[in-house]
């Protein structure tokens, strides 16, 4: 059974920062592609940052230069650094495989909310 437990949120000022961690179980990490989603209140849940298994990355034009997404396969651990935070970035923030995410399945995700 796959398991993602998303931690490190919470609340900040704008203009700090946070890190985000994901531990994951039941699937074969490393070659599995992983990113980080978000859904502010009232809003759709959106992509925020993803990594291939080879280390690549991609982001959301909007936190580009502000978030990085990494990983470490050797603790089966997903990681997202948030610099600079707006308040716009406030949402729960959640770890999953793209195909995952497709399919409906996530995890509790953590909440992240920044003051200004």
């Amino acid at each position: 059974q796959v398991q993602l437990v998303e931690s490190g949120g919470g609340l900040v000022q704008a203009g700090e920062s946070l890190g985000l961690s994901c531990a994951v179980s039941g699937i074969i990490f490393r070659i599995n592609p992983m990113a980080w989603y978000r859904q502010a209140p009232g809003k759709q849940r959106e992509f925020v940052a993803g990594i291939s298994d080879s280390g690549n990355t991609n982001y959301l034009d909007s936190v580009k230069g502000r978030f990085t997404i990494s990983r470490d396969n050797a603790k089966n651990t997903v990681y997202l650094q948030m610099n600079s935070l707006k308040p716009e970035d406030t949402a729960v923030y959640y770890c999953n495989t793209p195909l995952r995410a497709q399919r409906g399945s996530w995890g509790q995700g953590t909440q992240v909310t920044v003051s200004s």
